[in-house]
C-alpha cells in the first residue's frame, strides 16, 4: 500500500458516567479499565481516570473505520452497564465537577499535571483526533500551514460541548475554552519552512518547555509516531457518522492541499487572525457561525463556506471513496450538531417542568442512548 492511498486513523475519547447520579463515577473505575484493555485491546487510557479512548487501525476504507469504532462504542457501553457506568461522547461532561476528578496513575500523566497544575486537572474535556498519512512526510509543516483555514470548519461540525461545571454555557463548544488554559494549545504557529518548524521543536526541548514534539498540543500538528498530520481540534462526536465525516473531510482537505500547492500559499499573520476569529465564532454559534472569508473580506454564512469547500474537494471525495461520508456535512449542517441536540435535550426537559439538574440528567442520557446508537 502505498502513503499515496492516504490512509487514516480516527482516536476518540469518551466519558464515564454514574449509571444512577449521571454524573462522574463514585467508585473506583479501575476494574472497569482493567476489563476494557482486556476485552479490546484498542481502547486506552487518557488524562482523567473518566475518561477512556479508542481508536481505528490505520484504515484506507470508511467501512472499516465505521465497523471498527461501531464495534468499540457498543463493547465499552456493554462493558460500562455491566459496572453501573454509562459511556458518551461529548467535548465536555454536562454535570461533572472538575475539582473531584482523579488523574491517570502513569508517568506521562504525572509529568503533564506536574508541569501545568491545576489547567491539567481543570481539562475535563474530550476530543477526536485523525490521522492522515501523506506522500511526502518532509512537505506536512507545509500542508500544516495551507490547512489552518479550514480548521474552524471542521470544529464547527464537531460541536459538542454547550455545558460546563452543571451549567449552559452559551456556547456551542466550551471545550476550547478549558483547553486553553494549557500551553501549546490552540492553532498551530505558521512557520516558513521545515526546517523552521524542527528548529522551534530543538529550541523548545533543549531549553526544558517541552520533552518532544507530543508537547506541542496544537489544534493540527505533524506526527512524531506516524508520517501523518494529525487533526486534534474536533469536540469527542456524539454520532459516529458526525466522527466520519470530519474525518473525511480532513482527509480530502490534505489531498487537496497536496495536489494545489497554490492554494492557500503565502498565508500570514493577517490569515491566522482570521482563522483565529473565525475558530471563535463557531466556538460560540457552531454551524450557525457566519464566517470571514479572507479573500472577500466578507463573512459567509456557513452553509455557504461549507457548500465552498466540498466543491473545492469533490475530485477529492471522489478518488478517495468517501464522497457519501463528506455529502453528511450537509446535513450537520442542517439538522444540528451534537451541541443542538443537547441543548434540545435540555430545553425539552425544562419545559416538562424538571429542574436544571433533572434536565442536566436528560441531557446525559441522550449522550448515552446517541453515542451508543450512532
Amino acid at each position: 500500500m502505498t502513503t499515496e492511498s492516504y490512509r487514516f486513523g480516527i482516536e476518540e475519547e469518551y466519558f464515564l458516567a454514574d449509571a444512577e447520579t449521571r454524573g462522574t463515577p463514585r467508585r473506583s473505575v479501575k476494574p472497569f479499565h482493567v476489563e476494557a484493555a482486556e476485552r479490546l485491546p484498542e481502547a486506552g487510557r487518557e488524562l482523567l481516570q473518566c475518561q477512556v479512548e479508542v481508536c481505528t487501525p490505520p484504515v484506507t476504507d470508511f467501512a472499516e473505520a465505521r465497523d471498527s469504532l461501531a464495534r468499540q462504542r457498543g463493547a465499552l457501553a456493554d462493558l460500562a452497564a455491566e459496572h453501573a457506568l454509562l459511556i458518551f461522547a461529548a467535548g465536555t461532561h454536562p454535570v461533572a465537577d472538575w475539582s473531584r476528578q482523579l488523574p491517570t496513575k502513569g508517568d506521562r500523566y504525572r509529568g503533564i499535571l506536574r508541569d501545568v497544575g491545576l489547567a491539567g486537572r481543570r481539562s475535563l474535556i474530550c476530543g477526536m483526533h485523525v490521522h492522515v498519512e501523506v506522500p511526502d512526510p518532509e512537505a506536512r509543516v507545509d500542508l500544516m500551514n495551507r490547512l489552518l483555514p479550514f480548521q474552524p470548519l471542521l470544529f464547527a461540525l464537531s460541536a459538542s460541548s454547550p455545558f460546563w461545571q452543571g451549567k449552559p454555557t452559551g456556547l456551542a463548544a466550551y471545550r476550547l475554552s478549558a483547553f486553553g488554559e494549557l500551553p501549546r494549545t490552540g492553532l498551530p504557529e505558521l512557520f516558513a519552512d521545515a526546517a523552521a518548524y524542527a528548529r522551534y521543536v530543538r529550541i523548545m526541548t533543549e531549553a526544558g518547555s517541552i520533552q518532544d514534539a507530543s508537547f506541542l498540543w496544537w489544534s493540527l500538528r505533524p506526527s512524531i509516531k506516524f508520517p501523518t498530520l494529525e487533526l486534534r481540534i474536533a469536540d469527542s462526536c456524539t454520532r459516529l457518522a458526525d466522527a466520519l465525516t470530519i474525518a473525511a473531510l480532513f482527509r480530502c482537505l490534505v489531498r487537496l492541499v497536496v495536489r494545489r500547492p497554490d492554494l492557500n500559499a503565502g498565508l500570514d499573520g493577517v490569515s491566522r487572525a482570521l482563522a483565529d476569529e473565525n475558530l471563535w465564532r463557531t466556538q460560540r454559534s457552531g454551524v450557525g457561525a457566519e464566517l470571514i472569508d479572507e479573500t472577500r473580506e466578507a463573512g459567509l454564512p456557513f452553509a455557504d463556506a461549507l457548500e465552498a469547500v466540498l466543491d473545492l474537494v469533490a475530485e477529492d471525495a471522489a478518488a478517495l471513496g468517501c464522497a457519501a461520508e463528506v455529502a453528511h456535512a450537509r446535513t450537520i449542517a442542517t439538522e444540528g450538531t451534537s451541541a443542538d441536540g443537547q441543548i434540545a435535550a435540555f430545553e425539552a426537559a425544562r419545559e416538562a417542568g424538571l429542574n436544571n439538574r433533572q434536565a442536566l440528567d436528560a441531557v446525559v442520557d441522550w449522550l448515552s442512548r446517541t453515542t451508543r446508537g450512532a
